[in-house]
C-alpha cells in the first residue's frame, strides 16, 4: 500500500479525488496527511475523510529553508512512500527537494516545458496556443523542470475564459492523478527510472 502526504495551497479539488479514490478498499494507496502553507479551502475535504491536517505558513520564517524544515518535519511524522503536490503554489527550496528526491510530484496545468509558473492557463490563452493540458512530473528544485511521468492534452476552444479552461484541465488532472498513483502503487511506474 503506497502512503502519500499531499500538499495544496487551494481549493483542493485533484486532493478530493485522490482522497475518493483511496476510500475504495481496492485502490493501492492511503493518503495519511494534508498539509497547506496558509488555511487553503482544500483542507476541509481532508477533514472530511478524518486525515490529519497541518499548515506551516512561510511568513513567520527567516528563510525558505527554515520554513521548509518544519514542513518536512511535519511529513516525517508519517514517513510517507510519497510526496504529492496538487495545486501547492510554492517553489520548494533544494534542501527538501534533494531530501525526498524523486518521491515528490506535481500537477502543471500545462503540457511541460510549455508554460512552466503559476499562471500556465494564462499564459497558454495569452500565446494563442491551439492546445495544453496537463502534466505529472516528479519535482526537481527547479520551477517546473522535473521529468515528466505523465502528459494528457486537449485542445483549447476558441473563446474560453482562463477560468473556464483551468476547470475542464482540472478534471483532466484528477483522473490523471489517479491513474498516476494507481501505477507508481502497483510498481507499473518506477519513479527512480523515470529520474536517471
Amino acid at each position: 500500500m503506497l502512503s502519500i502526504v499531499v500538499l495544496i495551497s487551494g481549493t483542493g479539488s485533484n486532493l478530493k479525488a485522490l482522497l475518493e479514490a483511496c476510500d475504495n478498499p481496492l485502490y493501492p494507496a492511503k493518503v495519511l496527511a494534508v498539509g497547506a502553507d496558509r488555511a487553503a479551502e482544500g483542507l476541509e475535504h481532508a477533514e472530511l475523510f478524518d486525515k490529519t491536517t497541518f499548515v506551516v505558513q512561510p511568513g513567520g520564517f527567516a528563510s525558505k529553508d527554515e520554513w521548509a524544515e518544519v514542513l518536512a518535519s511535519n511529513i516525517e511524522i508519517h514517513q510517507p512512500d510519497l510526496i504529492v503536490l496538487a495545486g501547492f503554489m510554492r517553489v520548494l527550496p533544494k534542501s527538501f527537494v534533494d531530501r525526498y528526491y524523486p518521491r515528490i510530484i506535481n500537477l502543471h496545468p500545462s503540457l511541460l516545458p510549455k508554460f512552466p509558473g503559476a499562471h500556465a492557463v494564462r499564459d497558454a490563452l495569452a500565446a494563442g496556443a491551439g492546445e495544453t493540458g496537463s502534466t505529472i512530473h516528479i519535482v526537481d528544485a527547479g520551477v517546473d523542470t522535473g521529468p515528466v511521468i505523465s502528459q494528457q492534452s486537449m485542445a483549447i476552444p476558441a473563446g474560453i475564459s482562463e477560468h473556464e479552461l483551468h476547470e475542464r484541465i482540472k478534471e483532466i488532472e484528477k483522473q490523471q492523478l489517479v491513474k498516476t498513483i494507481e501505477a507508481i502503487a502497483s510498481d507499473e511506474l518506477k519513479l527512480e527510472e523515470v529520474s536517471s
